[in-house]
């Protein structure tokens, strides 16, 4: 069971302190922004501490592709609408690429776009247009598309919008799918039968293409199309069908990252993949945290 989580990647220590901070919380696994996701002002990645947190991941027998870079939430493929948007979205994915690869990271996650006021179809065309503009692309990092709950003109909501983005890509190696448990479940796949959603992965795209899960509760029910993370165990999903994901033998070697929600500003990690570990779920974990405000 490979369980990380979202870790912070800030002064003074940088990446090494998010390896920290990974460990703090029991995780084998994290996902960081190499910056600010919703803008483009990024350090050179000679300042972030690469050095001392690959050490840090050695001594810990943590391996590189248990490292994941988050895409900042500006590059949108998808806008077809806005040209300026789309050159944006190639030229700083073509950095965020290279900046994963210096941090030594092996995946990156993207979100597939939203087609504003243009259509699916041109949406769809659109994101394969704009990731195969992309140059350069290092030979071993993954582009990871996530799959997304379907808030208004979002793309990646079906397996089969994904598969026929992946089916047009030049450089298919490197690209596959991180997939999201509170999304899929917004978006109407029934999580909670894990195996039947894997068939259907595997039978429309191919689980040799998933890379990266997000493990994370829903707040809203099934095929609400909200995307609101809730804390393991408190959401409509629940810890059990989670607990199963989290063990399934067959996405054992797939790294899953929580993303879920802060609780009274601290972040609920460590008691999460606690229960995770041990399969048991103990709501007053989380409550001391509220407890403690």
């Amino acid at each position: 069971m490979i369980l990380g989580c979202h870790v912070r990647m800030t002064a003074p220590d940088f990446v090494e302190g998010s390896v920290r901070e990974a460990l703090s919380y029991g995780a084998d696994a994290m996902m960081l922004y190499t910056g600010a996701p919703q803008n483009t002002v990024r350090r050179p990645t000679a300042q972030l501490h690469i050095a001392g947190a690959r050490e840090l991941m050695r001594e810990n027998h943590i391996p590189s592709g248990n490292l994941i870079v988050h895409a900042p939430y500006l590059i949108n493929p998808a806008n077809s609408v806005k040209p300026e948007v789309a050159e944006l979205a190639v030229q700083f994915l073509n950095s965020e690429a290279q900046r994963t690869h210096e941090i030594g990271a092996k995946y990156l996650i993207l979100h597939p776009g939203s087609y504003t006021t243009s259509d699916e179809k041109t949406g769809i065309r659109t994101v394969i247009s704009q990731l195969n503009k992309l140059d350069d692309l290092p030979v071993d990092l993954v582009i990871c598309l996530e799959t997304m709950a379907g808030k208004g003109s979002e793309l990646g909501t079906s397996f089969e919008q994904l598969e026929e983005i992946l089916s047009g890509l030049r450089s298919t190696e490197n690209y596959g799918i991180c997939l999201d448990t509170c999304h899929i479940h917004d978006a109407g796949y029934d999580v909670r039968d894990f195996d039947s959603v894997l068939d259907e992965f595997d039978r429309i795209i191919g689980l040799r293409h998933l890379h990266v899960i997000h493990l994370n509760d829903s707040r809203n029910p099934i095929g609400s199309h909200k995307d609101r993370h809730a804390n393991i165990g408190e959401g409509s999903i629940g810890f059990d069908a989670l607990y199963r994901i989290a063990s399934n033998r067959r996405t054992e070697s797939v790294p899953k990252i929580l993303e879920t929600p802060y609780i009274g500003g601290k972040p609920p990690y460590a008691a999460e993949i606690e229960m995770l570990r041990k399969g048991e779920y103990d709501p007053e974990k989380l409550n001391s945290l509220r407890n403690a405000l």
